[in-house]
């Protein structure tokens, strides 16, 4: 790649030419040590897994997800940094902790034929975001595009491509496994179904999608209850993101090797977060909706039926009849008002069965995580659900999979699980405001400041490490001081803080030159220099 060697000014961009060979297509794993250690190892973790039977664990799981609000307005092209007004005295991050920036890259970088698009501009971008010192970017690998015409059968040609340009650009990666669709969720531009191959299976067996109440299947991502079962061409749900992350471990053997591949981030559900899609708009939900259960497709259905008899009473082998529909406010339903049932006898019990499935899903993603990308950060993605966090039942989290009503510390069993495996906890909605959502939506009695610091406290205590990302866009310094905030809290006796934040997302907006001053500093002061 040629490259020039103008030094950079925020805001200007240089003309870059860079020049690739395009790379050949791996339709095949070879035959390596790398490829055969994780044989062996898979071989163990599944010969254990296959032979033990359901497990039902009395254990809750946290929650969250981004509010669907309007994105925050765009700052006008200026030659001068507007006067900011912001709640914060600004504090003087001279010599706090290095915490490392990185920056998403747009969800179609890569295109549905697996080649890097306009790399030439994403060269210049990348060229700015080295010169303003940002460590690394992040990049979804999205399974629908990967695997897309057959099982096992891999392209990885514009990923390598992009690899390169950012190696040669001395700039560190974050990886997505994206198992999941991309499309209809808040700042999605892209469309990016699952595997055509896995499209197939499901018109035959659209029980292999989550499904709510009224029969209605989501195709952004597998239902958890055929994690063991033989449904895609003879493998385990289990199986295929093995195989799949397996692939990406011995195709980019290289950039492990040398370290270009900082971390991975695992999907684990939609949007890649540890959660059940009980909030999609495509089935009509608006915010501040409760969202619905997704739990009725057939295999999860038989797993509720099995943990009921367990528990020896088969007659609550059913999900919640009376906790309304999408929209719905917790106090419209019989099961999430105050005193409602979901703190009765078998409201517990489904929402301890409906939790531990969530946790029980994670815990063998994340042990296979690790076998396939041992000695490699891992990390594990958590939205945050903070409308009707001022409310009894919490009942935006309970459908999502969090067990974390007012009663009930939801957030140890999830920390738990990242701390047996050694996982980094991502949490969004660092620099959102409380008083905000006061304003925005007094009705959906929301909290995201609370929740951002129940949840990381609960990690740091747990001893498990902490990163975080910008829930929706941010160029203001306000915002960006309240990120600062909670990434270095001040006098903290333990000097904790966040391990890495990566900033959502490089687009034009970032790179207007008002803007892009503003992340600079930001920059500055999360590596802990002076301004």
């Amino acid at each position: 790649m040629a490259v020039s060697s103008t030094e950079l000014l925020p805001g200007v961009r240089p003309r870059i030419v860079a020049t690739h060979a395009n790379s050949s297509v791996a339709l095949s794993w070879p035959r390596t040590r790398v490829a055969c250690c994780l044989d062996r190892k898979f071989r163990r973790f599944n010969r254990g897994f296959l032979s033990s039977g359901p497990c039902y664990r009395n254990l809750a799981v946290i929650g969250g997800k981004k509010a669907s609000s309007e994105d925050l307005p765009l700052v006008g092209d200026s030659n001068e940094v507007a006067e900011t007004p912001s709640e914060f005295q600004e504090r003087d991050f001279s010599g706090t902790p290095y915490v490392p920036v990185y920056v998403m890259l747009p969800l179609g970088v890569i295109n549905m034929n697996c080649q890097l698009v306009d790399p030439e501009g994403l060269v210049n971008d990348l060229r700015i975001l080295k010169a303003a010192n940002v460590d690394g970017v992040m990049v979804d690998c999205w399974w629908g595009i990967v695997e897309n015409h057959a099982p096992q059968v891999y392209h990885w040609s514009g990923y390598k491509r992009l690899f390169q340009i950012v190696r040669d650009l001395e700039l560190k990666l974050q990886v997505v496994m994206s198992l999941h669709e991309c499309g209809g969720n808040i700042g999605d531009d892209v469309h990016i179904p699952l595997p055509r191959w896995v499209s197939e299976i499901g018109c035959t067996n659209p029980d292999i999608y989550f499904t709510d109440r009224q029969g209605r299947r989501n195709a952004e991502c597998l239902t958890w209850g055929i994690d063991k079962e033989r449904v895609l061409r003879g493998r385990t749900a289990l199986e295929v993101y093995f195989d799949y992350m397996r692939s990406f471990r011995v195709e980019f053997n290289e950039f492990f090797e040398d370290g270009l591949i900082f971390e991975i981030e695992v999907g684990l559900g939609p949007c890649a977060e540890l959660r059940y899609p009980s909030y999609p708009a495509k089935h009509g939900w608006e915010y501040p909706g409760i969202g619905e259960f997704q739990c009725y497709d057939k295999y999860l259905m038989k797993n509720l039926t099995k943990a009921a008899e367990v528990r020896g009473h088969s007659f609550w082998a059913k999900g919640p009849d009376n906790a309304g529909s999408y929209n719905s406010r917790p106090h419209e339903t019989g099961f999430f008002r105050d005193g409602g049932e979901y703190d009765s006898s078998y409201g517990r019990f489904f929402l301890n069965w409906y939790s531990g499935v969530l946790i029980k899903h994670a815990d063998h993603v994340l042990n296979l995580a690790n076998l396939a990308f041992e000695g490699t950060h891992v990390c594990a993605k958590l939205s945050g659900v903070h409308w009707w966090y001022k409310t009894a039942s919490h009942a935006a989290e309970l459908t999502a999979g969090f067990y974390n009503p007012s009663n009930r510390d939801g957030y140890g069993p999830i920390t738990a699980i990242l701390k047996k495996h050694d996982v980094t906890l991502n949490f969004t909605c660092l620099e959102m405001r409380t008083e905000d959502q006061k304003v925005d939506f007094p009705e959906a009695l929301a909290d995201p400041e609370g929740l951002v610091w129940q949840v990381i406290n609960a990690a740091w205590d747990a001893g498990t490490r902490v990163a975080s990302e910008n829930a929706l866009p941010c160029y203001d310094r306000d915002g960006y001081n309240k990120i600062l905030e909670k990434a270095k809290p001040l006098n903290d006796p333990d000097g904790k803080h966040l391990c890495t934040f990566t900033y959502l997302r490089l687009g034009p907006a970032l790179m207007e030159e008002r803007n892009f001053r503003e992340f600079e500093i930001f920059v500055k002061r999360m590596h802990g220099h002076p301004v």
